[in-house]
Order: structure tokens, then sequence, then C-alpha cells
């Protein structure tokens, strides 16, 4: 069967890329994905896609770089799911997270601008762009944006880029105002990550657990798993399902941008409380509140409202928090099962 259409994934080996590849491939697409040139040739969330995908080396810091990739294979779309995008390590690295994280999709943009004009480009946004907006507990697309942390700073100025680029050249952009979503794909740099992987390590007596983002072992020598502010509060989904998303807007008669969440909301208690349950724990026996690992602040407690996308694109979340968390926490059992951890 002739593949209908091209697209580019930049940032293909992240959980939203490698998925949103597996999505693609069942429409169809010839699908490009693009990594950072590195030593390192295993990426485990891809590798199931090998022989499938063409891979490519490209990097949002480089301009050349994109501008090569786009016009040696002049994508119908252009996903950009690359950044840097751990908001706790923008405080560690504002320039990096500016040039990655807010230049990078605007380089996109003029690569596509320039050598792909007709392209239809999806740029991941952030829930981070809404972090200190009080007084709004469902937050839909007219939420004001009032980013509090180097990342969610600089997704916002990419965001207003979007709307930029579509007034000013007709590009069709889109920008997926993503509220958390998570799965077993999940860096461990992230919470829900740490915590089912926390309680896979600690059901099976694992001596020598992966490292955290501190360079220490994710669980401790007395059994602790060290989190940040166990009362602060997110909308968790499925990453899985969030890529439909992605496609979805981009199949629309006009450009639009879209909040993409659940509408609800849980404390990392309720996440620790999910997985160690799901293996028959209690995390108040296993979790401590480590103080290097809070934020200088905290965003405030919001859900996204996700009714125009239900309206619009027809989509709808189907796996929530608890679920997701036993979904990871299983996963998390058997991938260190199967890599030999003891």
């Amino acid at each position: 069967m002739k593949q209908s259409k091209t697209a580019l994934i930049i940032g293909i080996t992240s959980q939203d890329g490698s998925y949103l590849a597996d999505f693609l491939l069942t429409k169809n697409y010839k699908v490009v994905g693009t990594l950072r040139r590195s030593t390192t040739m295993h990426h485990e969330n891809i590798e199931h896609l090998k022989g499938k995908i063409i891979i490519e080396s490209a990097d949002l810091t480089d301009s050349e770089s994109l501008n090569n990739v786009i016009q040696k294979y002049q994508p119908d779309e252009v996903y950009n799911i690359a950044a840097q995008s751990v908001p706790a390590d923008s405080w560690n690295q504002p320039f990096y997270t500016g040039e990655v994280t807010a230049l990078g999709p605007v380089r996109v943009f003029e690569a596509v601008r320039r050598f792909c004009p007709k392209a239809r480009v999806y740029q991941a946004t952030s829930r981070e762009i809404l972090g200190g907006v009080e007084g709004i507990e469902h937050a839909n697309e007219k939420t004001p944006i009032f980013a509090n942390n180097p990342y969610g700073i600089a997704k916002a100025y990419a965001h207003m880029m979007i709307d930029c680029y579509r007034k000013s050249y007709g590009m069709f952009v889109c920008g997926g105002i993503l509220f958390n979503h998570e799965s077993p794909r999940r860096s461990l740099h992230f919470v829900t990550r740490k915590i089912s992987m926390g309680a896979a390590c600690i059901k099976l007596g694992i001596q020598t657990p992966p490292i955290n983002e501190l360079g220490q072992p994710l669980v401790d020598s007395n059994g602790k798993l060290h989190l940040g502010d166990l009362n602060a509060t997110r909308d968790w989904g499925y990453a899985k399902e969030y890529v439909d998303a992605m496609w979805l807007m981009l199949q629309q008669e006009k450009p639009k941008d879209y909040v993409i969440g659940t509408n609800t909301s849980y404390s990392i208690k309720d996440a620790c409380d999910f997985a160690f349950s799901h293996v028959g724990l209690n995390w108040e026996d296993h979790v401590v509140t480590n103080q290097a690992l809070l934020r200088p602040t905290e965003i405030t407690d919001m859900k996204g409202d996700f009714s125009l996308a239900e309206k619009e694109l027809g989509w709808k979340p189907r796996t929530y928090a608890k679920q997701l968390m036993e979904i990871m926490t299983t996963s998390d059992i058997e991938w260190l099962t199967k890599n030999g951890y003891k």
C-alpha cells in the first residue's frame, strides 16, 4: 500500500515522539524522526520502530540541521515534540532551556516557512504556561498565560510565536496546551515515573535501583523513595492517548490551539497511593520528602478542560490517574525483571 503522507517528528525518542510514530504508522504515514547526534545508539523508546521509520540527526539549537531535514523530506506534517522538557531542571539550566524550548520552535517555524511552507505544524505547548494563574479551577484555551518557572516561560514564548506565524505568514501551526501526560516511556526525571519505578523497586527488593536526577539511587539503602512536594497536584493523562489529539489538530480545516487534559486533579500523595497500593504496599511507609527536590515555585492546582477538543476534534481521555499509575507500575516491574536488576 502506498504511503499517504510524510510526517516529520522532531524529538522522536521522547515518550510523545515514540507514541506518535506508532500512531502515524497505523495511518500509513512515512515517518521521519529526528534525534540529537550522540555516541549512544540505543534509544529504548524507539528500538521497536527501527526499520519502520527514517532517523535523521537534527538539533533545535542548530537551524541548519532543521533546514536540511525539512528541505530533504518536504513533509506534509511537522510535529515538534523536542524540548528541554523537565521543569525542575530549568532553574539549573535557564540559558539552555531558553535556547531549546523557546527559540527552538521558532527555528522550526522558520525552516518550514522558508523551505516547506505548505506543511502543517504541531507545536507542543504545556500546561506550565498557565503556571501561576490563581482562582481558576478548570483551564481552557482562554485562560491567561502566567508562567512562573523558566521552562513554562520558555514554552509561553514559543506558544505566543505560534499565533505570530499564523497571522504573519498564514502558516498552519497548532499548539497543543497539554496537561501532564505520562506513560511507561516517561523519563525518570518526572515524578510519576519515579513513583512507579520506586514502588516496583521496593516491591521486588531491588538493591541497585536506577539513579535519580540528583545522581543518587532512586530508592535509598533504607528502602525510602525520595520525592519533592507531596501535596503538589496535577492533571495526569496517558501520553499514548494524547498523541491522537496532536494528529487530529492537523486534520482540521483551520489551525487552532487546544487544551488537552482529563479535567481531574490528584496530588503526589494520591499518585503514590495508586502505585504502592497496586503492589500491596502502604506508600507512607516508603516515601519521604527531600528538600533538594522541591521547586523554588510551584504551579497552582488546575484541571485541563478538554471540552473544545471533544467538540471539535472528537477527542477525550480514556485513562485516568489511578489506572495510569497501575499501568506504569506493572510495566516497571516487568522492566526491572527483564533488565536483570537485583
